[in-house]
């Protein structure tokens, strides 16, 4: 690339010193491609110390070839060299913007940041930010429109260029691509175990009668036993306390179940509120509660359903991270 801007250089200074004297022709050369080079320099080191270059100093990488192109243009004795003398002056403009543009690349792979991109990203987001205000305050009606139009068409150019957006973006994608391949692959082979019913034989299940044994005469009634047994009714039956034998007989009072107020404090988060913004434990919470009202359990998307016939808020992609961190969770239980 020094050597092509070298080339360009002397072979102005031939063209035009054919013409003229030396003296003019190496302030040709020195107005045109040497304020190029000097130029191309500050660009070169503005872009290595990570910084973006001045739009003058770009307009004035092409601007003074342009001009040195046009005088050795007029000094061409016909019409065929011409042409010749007129590109030569060029070489220096594309030496330049290629070492730049090397130096630029070189930057971005050491630091991760492209400033150049990073200005540009800046005055778009300024511009679009002047237009949006305007279009929503600005008392005459044509300039909102016109400043309406204007937002649309800046907001295309938003990320343009912008690496880091665009490797930011696409962790995020790999992150729910992740996620809903996880949902989806659990409720594609989640397995639901049934007990299996018995068929009934006549062997085993046959209804006999019942057999009654003879009983001898029943003696007659002590006065104590009333008190013992808790006495008899007007039909001479005998009355107990119906929850005196609950225990002897093996039997357990219903399970309250859990609440969801009684779930929060356990993970120790807020109690989730209906309409309002939760917090991916707070949803967590939520979706445990839901798959674990019924019996057999939720599977993911009865879970969501229920998620939002509830009234709770919450987007797809948090939904499903709260559920890949509830299926990890049951799997690996503290």
């Amino acid at each position: 690339m020094l050597a092509t801007g070298a080339a360009g250089g002397y072979g102005t200074y031939s063209n035009i010193k054919g013409v003229y004297n030396s003296g003019t022709a190496l302030g040709a050369v020195a107005a045109g491609e040497g304020a190029t080079a000097v130029l191309a320099l500050v660009l070169l080191g503005l872009t290595m110390l990570g910084q973006s270059s001045p739009a003058v100093v770009r307009a004035g990488l092409w601007a003074l070839p342009a001009a040195a192109s046009v005088m050795s243009a007029v000094a061409a004795p016909d019409g065929p060299r011409t042409v010749i003398y007129a590109i030569t002056p060029l070489g220096m403009s594309v030496s330049a913007e290629g070492m730049a543009f090397l130096a630029r690349r070189i930057v971005v792979h050491v630091d991760g940041r492209d400033a150049e991109a990073e200005a540009q990203a800046a005055a778009v987001v300024q511009a679009l930010a002047y237009h949006r205000a305007r279009a929503a305050n600005h008392p005459d009606a044509k300039v909102r429109k016109r400043s309406d139009r204007a937002s649309w068409r800046l907001a295309r150019k938003v990320g343009t260029a912008d690496t880091t957006l665009g490797a930011r973006l696409l962790d995020v994608q790999r992150e729910r691509i992740t996620t809903g391949a996880d949902v989806a692959l659990g409720d594609m082979f989640a397995i639901t175990v049934t007990r299996p019913v018995e068929p009934v034989t006549g062997g085993r299940d046959a209804v006999t009668a019942a057999v009654t044994p003879a009983l001898p005469p029943a003696p007659e009634r002590d006065a104590r036993e009333d008190a013992v047994t808790g006495g008899c009714d007007g039909e001479d039956t005998q009355v107990n306390d119906p929850l005196s034998g609950l225990e002897s007989e093996g039997v357990t009072p219903a399970v309250t179940p859990v609440t969801l107020d009684q779930l929060a404090a356990i993970a120790g988060v807020s109690t989730p509120l209906i309409g309002e913004p939760l917090t991916d434990e707070q949803i967590v919470v939520v979706l445990r509660y839901l798959r674990y009202s019924v019996d057999p359990p939720l599977s993911y998307r009865q879970t969501a359903a229920a998620f939002r016939e509830s009234g709770f808020t919450g987007g797809e992609a948090r939904i499903r991270g709260a559920w890949a961190i509830l299926m990890a969770q049951e799997e690996s239980p503290r």
